[in-house]
């Protein structure tokens, strides 16, 4: 209906309206009149045809308003569908169960976000896309065939997700004009071949993940990329790393064969002579990840034969004075030491020696004593150990105080030889870092076993770049010399340490039946039998942990990264937690990677969203494994119904439903257990797992509620 604002000018003034009352009425209604017209346009005929067309290929799922033919997606408000004025600017379908296929017109004129992730959609990708699109995620659904060409025309994507589905073919040549996009996920598909030339011109990308396929060939295109974030692990890559690479904060490279190629430096100005640059045989590092293990110095030019002879003069020169100078300062220390002895009968105590202690073998094994051996004293420990007790670190020396060291207390007394060894020797005890010795990859870096010259076996940690960047000599020392003190029963054992050649490794006790999240989720063959009463011993063991750690260390440590893979089992079925006391690396350069993991994996309390991890928040992730105890369910299991993935919002509402308590319950337990036992037991999960991290109990409160179940 068309109305004329002149023809209520009358009406309004009979009414008694001053003049400036009606302009100001009418100039509103004209402005009202004007924005509604706006309001209601028909949608844009080419996205009425892609929709429709997309609709179709899908078979015509259940989604609110959708038409095979005609409609008004705009106006009409169709599920998932936003617009701006009559174009489509985002399909918004993740999640919807949808099928089919994606048919082939993406062509939406106007979309700047198209996801349709976590779905089931099969068949291809259309070779023909909008080149408007900023945002583009159809991971996790059965797409097959190759990745299209048509990538080549989105100049504007900022963000590409094809993960989790069944893609293969090599990844195209498509990414010259895409210099805007920041995070490509490639991961869990069947692609092949090598990276694209073009990927080098990704001038924006800080995330890219490209785990779980067959690439091959080397990683040069990727090393001028202002990469934050890369995941390469699973594939078969091979070749030197760039050591441009290596500085990544977040670089995951694992279980690709690498060889140990030399990456030549550029050519200096003035090279060094040959015999100053260590050979690749020289070097008992030979799995190469660290910028010292990939470097080589050049080699030098040749010099006409005088020079060289000059050269060698002098060189002899510098190494007769340099012995002269040695015999010099012996003779002094040798004159000076019968004082030095009889001052030492009277001083405080106190001795210095250093830390690192090398003999001529590689193997700390072959030495007669602790001394030769290099693994220094024994280091006194007590739960919690005094103040005064404790080594203090001095560059690369550590200091102890013998005759505190010894004093008999109240307490028992637990000493901890803290071993130091060489990389030689570990490479020795794990066959090279071999893949058969390869135990799994956890947050900070992949753990080997090794296995002694007297049988005893190890678990040998190597921190990745991520975990050890920014992180120098003195304070990794620091580090092993603080786990060292993380004395409990069921805690992991640090046996030692290795700094050398730029790697950094920690030596733990080995625990045979390898970790709780494989006992419980393991292949049937492959899982170990865990009962009630041992699913609630199980748990005792964890919470003791977690009671020492935050209440009884001094100063309290949180764990944060508790989950059913950082809980071992030894040949008995006992506890031993793992990861203690390395908070400080999750906390640096793992915090993004930390934090995805967790999320990624169904532990992460509520207030981790937020930047937030306290002691409480450990008690959130105990709650989960809990779960896990209960169910016999991965805390995240991608396998399962939608709402079924993550185990906590699945479990939530049945924990206090006697009847669904029961059917959650694992059912490998064949029904073994009281029902007056289920429900405490869901009582103490529901307790840790409250949303408010004050609500939820204290880790000595757990342990007391676990002990009456015993």
């Amino acid at each position: 209906m068309f109305i004329s604002l002149p023809s209520l000018k009358g009406p309004l003034e009979e009414m008694g309206w001053t003049n400036l009352e009606l302009n100001l009425q009418l100039f509103i209604m004209s402005v009202l009149i004007l924005a509604a017209s706006f309001c209601v346009g028909d949608t844009d005929p080419l996205d009425v045809a892609a929709i429709n067309s997309l609709y179709v290929a899908l078979g015509s799922p259940p989604l609110e308003g959708w038409k095979p033919e005609g409609g008004d997606p705009c106006l009409e408000q169709w599920q998932g569908v936003s617009c701006v004025f009559s174009n489509i600017t985002a399909l918004q379908l993740g999640g919807m169960n949808l099928s089919g296929e994606l048919g082939g017109n993406l062509d939406f004129p106007s979309i700047i976000e198209l996801d349709l992730s976590n779905n089931h959609i099969g068949g291809t990708i259309p070779s023909t896309l909008s080149p408007t699109l900023r945002n583009l995620s159809l991971s996790a659904n059965q797409l097959t065939g190759n990745i299209p060409d048509a990538l080549t025309s989105l100049s504007q994507l900022s963000d590409l997700s094809l993960k989790d589905n069944l893609l293969n073919g090599q990844i195209p040549n498509a990414f010259v004009l895409l210099t805007s996009l920041m995070n490509m996920d490639l991961s869990g598909n069947n692609l092949s071949g090598q990276l694209p030339p073009s990927m080098g011109n990704l001038s924006s990308l800080t995330t890219l993940h490209l785990q779980n396929n067959q690439l091959s060939g080397t990683l040069f295109v990727l090393q001028d990329l202002p990469l934050q974030d890369l995941n390469i692990e699973n594939n078969i890559f091979s070749g030197p790393i760039p050591p441009k690479l290596l500085t990544i904060p977040n670089f995951r490279k694992n279980r690709n064969p690498f060889n140990t190629t030399i990456i030549p430096s550029p050519p200096a100005a003035s090279p060094a002579p040959a015999a100053m640059a260590p050979s690749p045989e020289q070097s008992p590092w030979k799995v190469t990840n660290s910028p010292s293990a990939t470097m080589n110095a050049p080699i030098p030019p040749r010099r006409p034969f005088k020079a060289m002879r000059v050269v060698w003069i002098v060189g002899a020169g510098l190494l007769i004075f340099t012995a002269l100078g040695v015999c010099l300062i012996m003779f002094w220390c040798f004159k000076r030491r019968p004082e030095s002895v009889k001052y030492k009968k009277h001083d405080m105590g106190l001795y210095s020696r250093p830390f690192h202690k090398h003999t001529s073998s590689d193997s700390p094994f072959e030495a007669t004593n602790d001394t030769e051996k290099g693994w220094g004293s024994k280091l006194p420990s007590l739960q919690p150990e005094p103040p005064h007790h404790l080594p203090i670190i001095q560059g690369d020396k550590f200091i102890i105080n013998p005759a505190k060291s010894t004093k008999v207390t109240e307490r028992q007394i637990i000493t901890s030889s803290v071993k130091v060894y060489s990389v030689a020797s570990l490479q020795q005890y794990t066959n090279s870092f071999s893949q058969e010795n390869y135990i799994g990859e956890g947050t900070l870096g992949p753990v080997y076993k090794a296995e002694l010259p007297n049988g005893k076996l190890l678990a040998v940690r190597k921190l990745n770049a991520t975990a050890s960047v920014g992180q120098n000599h003195g304070q990794f020392l620091q580090l092993a010399s603080s786990i060292s003190k993380i004395q409990h029963a069921n805690i992991v054992k640090l046996m030692g340490y290795c700094s050398e050649y730029s790697q950094q490794l920690l030596v733990y006790e080995y625990c045979c039946n390898g970790t709780l999240h494989d006992a419980l989720h393991a292949d049937d063959n492959l899982k170990i039998k865990l009962s009630w009463n041992d699913r609630i011993q199980v748990s005792l063991g964890a919470a003791r942990a977690l009671e020492y750690l935050h209440e009884h260390f001094q100063p309290p440590i949180v764990h944060r990264n508790f989950t059913s893979a950082n809980i071992l089992l030894n040949d008995k079925l006992e506890v031993r937690v793992s990861d203690c006391g390395l908070g400080s690396l999750l906390s640096s350069g793992s915090a993004g990677q930390l934090s995805e993991h967790l999320r990624a994996n169904g532990y992460n309390a509520p207030e981790f969203e937020h930047g937030s991890y306290t002691q409480q928040s450990d008690v959130f992730s105990f709650g989960v494994v809990m779960l896990e105890l209960l169910t016999g369910r991965k805390s995240y299991d991608s396998s399962r119904p939608r709402g079924e993935q993550f185990l906590l919002r699945w479990a939530i509402p049945q924990l206090h439903d006697i009847d669904a308590l029961s059917k959650m319950v694992d059912h490998s337990l064949n029904g073994a257990y009281p029902k007056k036992s289920l429900s405490r037991f869901a009582d103490i999960i529901s307790s840790c797992i409250q949303h408010e991290p004050e609500f939820r109990p204290a880790m000595s409160e757990i342990v007391q509620d676990l002990l009456r179940m015993t």
